[in-house]
């Protein structure tokens, strides 16, 4: 316990052994992902309460906040390759890596220590667009936090070839442009109390910008 709670240390710290793989292993970090995941989102699908039907949203929540990180983390890795590949950074591939999945960790972690502020503006509010306004200024939050973290574990990479900071700016637009639209297709993450309780929507596929700033609109009056 000490050394895995040693590891979440390391990469709230964003300390350079993190690169070099000299803290947490790839099993522990990937564990780290998928438990601080899934609390977040059993707390994001508890809208509505926890009760009869909507239990299963809680627990569908909890599976999915997992998935959509990780799918997102999977999608846009083939291209970062590529494009690595092409810069001529082929050789620093594997602290890259070291580097994103420990950001992927790191995600998680905020994710769940927002986990109480969800709570509480659940508590206070029945608004369900509302809601889904405030998980994804959540999100968001701790994607921008993850992601400066992201680039204090890039230093030491920038400073041995600073081709390497063209490439962590191009991983954030790609992880974010993916994530946004992941997200969407993988909905409900929230559930409407007055909808069925589903795992995926019917209506998986559109265009999440253009429904981000529907939903904008709709709880500001516009």
């Amino acid at each position: 316990m000490r050394t895995r709670l040693l590891g979440i240390d390391d990469l709230l710290r964003a300390q350079p052994r993190v690169v070099v793989g000299h803290t947490s292993s790839p099993r522990q970090i990937i564990l780290l992902m998928i438990v601080f995941g899934f609390l977040y989102g059993a707390v994001m699908g508890s809208f509505g309460g926890v009760t009869g039907e909507r239990f299963w949203q809680v627990v569908y929540s909890a599976v999915k906040v997992p998935m959509l990180l990780s799918l997102t983390f999977a999608i846009s890795l083939p291209s970062f390759f590529v494009i690595n590949t092409i810069l001529g950074l082929r050789d620093d591939f594997a602290k890259s890596l070291r580097a994103l999945v420990a950001t992927q960790a790191a995600l998680t972690v905020v994710l769940a220590s927002f986990a109480p502020f969800t709570a509480l503006w659940y508590a206070s509010s029945a608004d369900y667009q509302a809601a889904l306004l405030f998980n994804t200024l959540i999100f968001g939050s701790a994607s921008v936090t993850a992601q400066l973290l992201l680039l204090r574990l890039y230093r030491p990479l920038i400073a041995s070839n600073p081709r390497h900071r063209v490439m962590v700016r191009l991983w954030l637009v790609i992880y974010a442009f993916v994530g946004i639209q992941m997200g969407w297709v993988l909905r409900p993450f929230i559930g409407s109390p007055n909808a069925a309780t589903t795992f995926f929507r019917q209506e998986a596929w559109g265009n999440a910008y253009v429904e981000v700033a529907h939903i904008i609109m709709r709880v500001f009056g516009w």
